[in-house]
This record gives structure tokens, sequence and C-alpha cells, in this order.
């Protein structure tokens, strides 16, 4: 196992691009950390895809807990440090996707608040330094870590009911031009991808998303539509040795759909 040493923590792992990443990362060796916040009445199929993922000889420790919790968060680092043992964390990924989708205006339903803004923000963003800071005081992490997060399109173009995420998105790409700026001396570095329009449940929250999937496909040169696969084989790109000098960037990983 090319990695077999190794460990990822995985920010919003049991399905879409975080679940997706486990997989891959699983699949050439790596041990895994997975932090999610789910139903119960899901918990069993999300086990089950767990369990698949040990059938590659590797370590998984699963969290059900609140990951934007500053409480959960203190509790569960004293457990992550008694997991890892002298082992380090060596890839940080950030899929947490929790964030208001309303429009800014419409007399026939709510819209966003000033409170709708901030949960996005600090969801989709913040807690990215959070967790970044977290571990580097808890020492956790290797001398060369790669922290990966993910953005969208959403972060230069306007869509309807995206407002709160878009800002998120751009928000989460400045942190993470400064942590990797800030962190640099510590041996992290910091990307975030830019996934093309991608059939997730998250994707499935947006009202008219049916609109957004048919005009991706018909936008990308390559006639399909980004699958969380194609992320997660970036976020594998971006682990490895050779990838050790790329940082403070956004990544698109879309097929071309962005070109037009």
């Amino acid at each position: 196992m090319e990695h077999s040493s190794q460990w990822a923590l995985i920010l919003g792992g049991s399905s879409g691009l975080g679940l997706a990443t486990a997989k891959k990362l699983a699949q050439h060796g790596f041990h895994l950390l997975i932090i999610h916040r789910d139903r119960r009445a899901d918990l069993e199929g999300i086990e089950a895809a767990f369990t698949a993922l040990r059938q590659n000889n590797i370590q998984l420790h699963s969290f059900n807990i609140d990951a934007l919790s500053l409480e959960k968060r203190a509790a569960l680092l004293p457990t992550l440090k008694e997991l890892l043992g002298t082992a380090r964390i060596g890839v940080l990924v950030h899929s947490i996707a929790k964030g208001n989708l309303k429009p800014l205006w419409n007399p026939d339903e709510p819209g966003l608040t000033h409170q709708d803004f901030q949960l996005t923000l600090e969801a989709m963003a913040i807690s990215l330094y959070d967790w970044v800071q977290a571990l580097a005081e808890a020492n956790v992490f290797a001398p060369d870590t790669r922290v990966i997060s993910f953005t969208s399109e959403g972060n230069t173009k306007a869509w309807k009911n995206y407002a709160a995420v878009s800002a998120a998105k751009v928000a989460l790409e400045a942190i993470t031009r400064n942590i990797a700026l800030e962190f640099a001396p510590f041996g992290i570095k910091a990307n975030c991808i830019q996934a093309g329009v991608t059939d997730t449940k998250s994707l499935r929250a947006i009202p008219n998303s049916e609109v957004l999937l048919k005009e991706a496909l018909r936008r990308n040169p390559n006639g399909r539509l980004t699958t969380p696969e194609d992320v997660a084989n970036a976020v594998y790109l971006l682990a490895q040795d050779e990838a050790k000098w790329i940082t403070g960037t956004v990544i698109t990983v879309d097929g071309g759909e962005s070109l037009r």
C-alpha cells in the first residue's frame, strides 16, 4: 500500500465529494478519520459504506458529530491524538456543505437573513480555518500536510438562491490563500478545487437544480457532468509528493465546463 503510514482527516466524509475522496484515498492506503453529521435513519447505509472502505486494509474511525461545534472539536482532539499515536495527519479535506439556499428578496417567500449569511459563512468557510488552527495547535499535522477544500463556479457567477453559499465560497478561497501563506513555515500547503456541477445530494438541495444540471451538461465540451470521482482523483493528485509545490491556488476540475 503506497500510503499505508499516512492519515487523512475528512470533514464531511459520509456522502458526495467527501465520501468519493475517502474511497480514493482508501484505495491507495491512506488511513481515514471521518467526521460527519447525519441523521440516525441514514447511519446504516453510511456504516455499510465505511465497512466497504475498510476492505482496503486500512484503519477508519468515524465520528457522527457536529464539526462546527467548538466544544465537540475540543472534546474530539484528545481522541484523535490517541488514535494517531506517533503518526500524523498528512491530508485534511474540508467537504462541509451546510448553507442557506434562499432568495435575496422574494415577497412570496422568506429571504436570506443576516443570520443565514453568518451560518453559511461559518460552516462552509471559516470552519476550515478553525480546524487547521486547532489541529496545528494539537501538533497532529505531518511536516508536509495538504489542506484541500471544495469551491464552485458560484464564486464568480450569480445563481438564484445561491448568494450566501457564493459568499462563503469566496471567503473559503481567501482563507485558503492565507493558510497557504501563513502556515507555509510549518509545511502546510492549501488549495481549493473548483468542481464542475456535480449531481450530489447537496446539489439537489439547490432550488431548480435540474436547470443547473441541464445547463452544465450543455456547456461541458466533454459531453458529461463532473462526477464525485473526478474530484476525488484531483484530491489524490494534490496529496502526492510531486504536488508539494502547488499551494494557495484554485484548481478547476470540471472537464472544461467553465470555459463557456
